[in-house]
């Protein structure tokens, strides 16, 4: 049992050094879950045509329609100008002189409307640059502002967000993506607040030190003028958005009450989704020509997307059948405190090991859910409150620098780790992961 445990680790480890260096999980995961099996003194090929496929399959089956019509969502939002339209007007309202606000709020906006964060980084580092050169900061602070926006709360801590982030923890927990709205909103001062502070405090030190802004040679600015954005303009931005998360969390409960019909949450986020999809096209059809092209893009970005999870949560199907995971999830189980605190700590781990959130709440949730579900029953705990936490601390130590959507903004922003991490670091990392643990420490013990 020793041996398997060790196996995991060292799994685990390489999964994350692989990961950091740019390898694809596609072939890294089954490649670290052999690692794990042989060491587990487990069958090869029962352990990937076994586990490992049963496991990937399973994820896509349960999550593939949210995550193809998800990307076909956020890729409309973004080729018809109907995102940047929105964006430019927060924009013209704040103005660069509340330069982290005119970037940090179109971001929140949109990810918790539904677009990926992925299309979000895309959406908004044009504008952004354009703001930062505006109020003359460097723009190696703009990749922190972006992650705040994109990667924070409206991924994880918003009551409502039709994230995947929020969507996972209902169907262990029985829960609606609404859940524990109190400590959502706890968690979003908790969290935003630090972040949005310690953003302002760099750009004064910045200003303090002379430092300003610097051209980005890679970066071609296009010319957005208002005959190429949408004719309704920054409503074609923000109606989508909000017939998504209305559909989400207000048409189950309206089909509830007329029907008695209650319906699962990954049939909410399609309905949801869909109801977007088609606001979004009939908002544009003066563009026509660009919704089928926009569609393709997204289906075919989509596969990319939940093949990188499925494979995580692959990996972690092989963990948990080897005799060392018995260690671990006893080790999580028995720690001092309360279910939420163990819940945080285990989700937060796996969310850092595999760089991505989803996968690391995925395999968290898969192998512990169903024993916190019972415990949480047996000492009158409303799952809710599990439902939250997991939510919340996948998006910790999700970013550290092998994650992918790290990667993918820096590269954006051709701005190397060096030059921003930091601030990435320490608004969708450090603050998240103190405020996950610090708030179920506070909800197991004292509420």
């Amino acid at each position: 049992m020793a041996l398997s445990l060790f196996g995991i680790i060292l799994g685990l480890v390489l999964l994350m050094f692989l990961a950091y260096k740019g390898c694809s999980i596609i072939w890294v995961a089954p490649v670290c879950a052999v690692v794990v099996a042989v060491l587990g003194g487990y069958s090869i090929l029962d352990a990937y045509i076994g586990d490992y496929m049963a496991g990937m399959a399973n994820y896509v089956l349960q999550w593939f329609p949210a995550f193809f019509l998800g990307a076909v969502y956020g890729k409309l939002m973004d080729m018809t100008g109907s995102a940047r339209s929105l964006a430019d007007a927060i924009v013209r309202l704040i103005g660069p002189k509340f330069a982290v606000a005119a970037v940090v709020i179109p971001c929140l906006l949109m990810t918790y409307g539904g677009i990926s964060l992925f299309v979000v980084v895309f959406v908004i580092y044009p504008m952004g640059y354009a703001i930062y050169r505006a109020a003359d900061l460097p723009r190696t602070l703009l990749p922190g502002a972006i992650a705040t926006g994109a990667f924070g709360i409206t991924m994880t801590a918003v009551p409502g967000t039709p994230q995947i982030q929020n969507m996972i923890p209902t169907t262990y927990y029985g829960t609606t993506p609404m859940a524990a709205p109190l400590m959502s909103i706890v968690a979003c001062i908790v969290m935003f607040v630090p972040a949005y502070i310690y953003l302002e405090w760099r750009v004064r030190q910045c200003r303090k030190k002379g430092l300003h802004f610097t051209p980005d040679p890679k970066h071609v600015e296009v010319d957005h003028s208002a005959k190429n954005l949408p004719s309704w303009h920054w409503l074609a931005g923000i109606v989508p958005l909000i017939v998504v998360v209305l559909m989400l969390n207000l048409f189950p409960k309206l089909l509830l009450n007329a029907t008695g019909i209650n319906l699962a949450s990954n049939y909410s986020i399609v309905i949801a989704l869909v109801c977007g999809i088609i606001i979004c096209c009939l908002m544009n059809l003066n563009q026509v020509k660009t919704l089928i092209p926009a569609i393709n893009d997204g289906a075919n970005g989509s596969m990319g997307a939940i093949m990188n999870t499925a494979c995580a949560v692959g990996f972690g199907s092989v963990v948990k059948v080897m005799s060392g995971f018995e260690l671990l999830k006893n080790a999580m189980l028995n720690m001092p405190g309360s279910i939420l605190f163990s819940e945080a700590v285990a989700v937060n781990v796996l969310a850092g090991a595999t760089g991505s959130a989803s996968g690391g709440m995925s395999i968290a949730l898969e192998a512990l859910a169903p024993r916190y579900l019972e415990i949480a029953h047996s000492i009158g705990l409303n799952p809710e409150l599990l439902h939250r936490i997991a939510s919340i601390s996948s998006g910790g130590l999700d970013t550290l620098p092998h994650n992918g959507a790290v990667l993918t903004l820096l590269a954006v922003s051709n701005c190397t780790h060096k030059d921003s991490y930091i601030d990435i670091c320490v608004t969708t990392c450090i603050i998240p992961v103190i405020g996950s643990l610090l708030l179920a420490l506070v909800w197991g013990v004292f509420l």
